[in-house]
């Protein structure tokens, strides 16, 4: 059973992605590695290739910064990547997600459990994500996505890349493993959140709403640190130095409620039932 990983990454310095991080994470699981590296403005390009690994398949992309319509560049992009797989599955992975090498097992066990199994078409993973540095994680965000398909050309990243479809727009037939992926998009300075998150909403708005939205801000508000928790477990090898590194970490409010007694935690749970708009 061969098995390939895949991913897109653009601008990681400017805008603070873990990208070496989550490479080699990804790297001990898979035969080869594709990155797909669109056209950026800073040092990506060096950056990945200095992993220097052979199972590395770099190649470079256009960037149109024309599209602006619900994120759909970032599937285009990641297809980029796909399409290049040759593996029996292709696990993926986003610029700021990373696995922990101890849910390696676990991984490899479902792979090989329903390679066979045609009717399984991609697997689930569970998500850790992390709310203004590496001490507190958002129970609140998506629980969990499918990050490994099947490699069989019939299967795309959809949308905005945060799932995958059929080509014929049909759901995927999946199974959960039981396997974490670390989120730290949320891990960030205030002021570089604030600028990650002015770029990507580009994908999706135009320049008047940016404006009224960003202009006059100088970094951003983690409001959801207010329902965060603390992270009682062990973050993935390969972000130590990163995390040793990290010279900021924003803290929530000093006297907390309970988790169940806060109005914001009620208000998160209630717009996920459809109660709330």
């Amino acid at each position: 059973m061969r098995i390939s990983g895949f991913t897109f990454i653009r601008n990681a310095t400017l805008l603070d992605y873990p990208i070496e991080e989550s490479l080699r994470s990804l790297l001990p699981l898979v035969s080869e590695l594709i990155v797909n590296i669109p056209q950026s403005d800073d040092d990506t390009l060096k950056r990945v290739r200095s992993i220097n690994d052979a199972k590395l398949k770099v190649f470079e992309s256009d960037w149109d910064e024309r599209l602006r319509e619900g994120g759909q560049i970032l599937s285009l992009q990641t297809n980029r990547a796909l399409e290049r797989c040759s593996g029996d599955w292709a696990i993926y992975l986003q610029a700021d997600e990373v696995l922990h090498e101890e849910d390696y097992p676990a991984i490899r066990a479902a792979l090989r459990m329903y390679a066979d199994r045609p009717a399984v078409d991609g697997l689930q993973f569970q998500f850790v994500h992390f709310e203004g540095g590496y001490r507190y994680v958002n129970p609140f965000r998506y629980r969990r996505q499918i990050r490994a398909v099947r490699n069989d050309g019939s299967i795309l990243s959809w949308g905005d890349a945060c799932g995958f479809r059929k080509k014929s727009g049909d759901q995927l037939s999946h199974r959960v493993v039981k396997a974490r992926i670390f989120h730290y998009g949320w891990a960030r300075k205030p002021k570089s959140m604030l600028h990650k998150n002015r770029e990507l909403e580009k994908l999706y708005h135009d320049d008047e709403y940016l404006q009224k939205k960003y202009d006059g801000k100088e970094k951003h508000n983690y409001q959801d640190l207010e329902i965060s928790v603390p992270f009682r477990g062990s973050h993935p090898a390969v972000m130590r130095q990163r995390i040793e590194n990290a010279d900021w970490q924003v803290e929530p409010p000093r006297k907390r409620l309970p988790l169940a007694l806060r109005p914001r935690a009620w208000r998160r749970m209630l717009k996920k039932w459809g109660v709330w708009r």
